[in-house]
């Protein structure tokens, strides 16, 4: 899986995680990637950035050395756990 791929399934896990505490299958597969991103990727110091742009979701993270920071459309990262959430058979978390 190449590296932009892995971090949005990584921003999607954690938005999903954190809106979902309980949600150990969340919590497995959030690991998982980041667990890809620090193996596959050589990516550490992975967090979401602070920020209300209504628009974007930053992350930063660093690799080889270099800090660096990655956005990503809100609407689409968010798009896992509203699905979740509007199906009935995962609302019982």
């Amino acid at each position: 899986m190449n590296l932009q791929d892995t971090f949005f399934n990584w921003l999607q896990m954690q938005i999903v995680s954190e809106a979902r505490p309980s949600d150990e299958a969340a919590k497995e597969t959030l690991d998982f990637f980041a667990m890809m991103l620090h193996e596959d990727h050589g990516v550490s110091h992975i967090e979401l950035v602070d920020e209300t742009d209504p628009m974007k979701i930053h992350i930063s993270y660093e690799r080889e050395g270099i800090k660096s920071r990655q956005s990503f459309d809100r609407e689409s990262a968010e798009k896992l756990l509203d699905d979740i959430n509007a199906n009935p058979i995962y609302n019982n978390q």
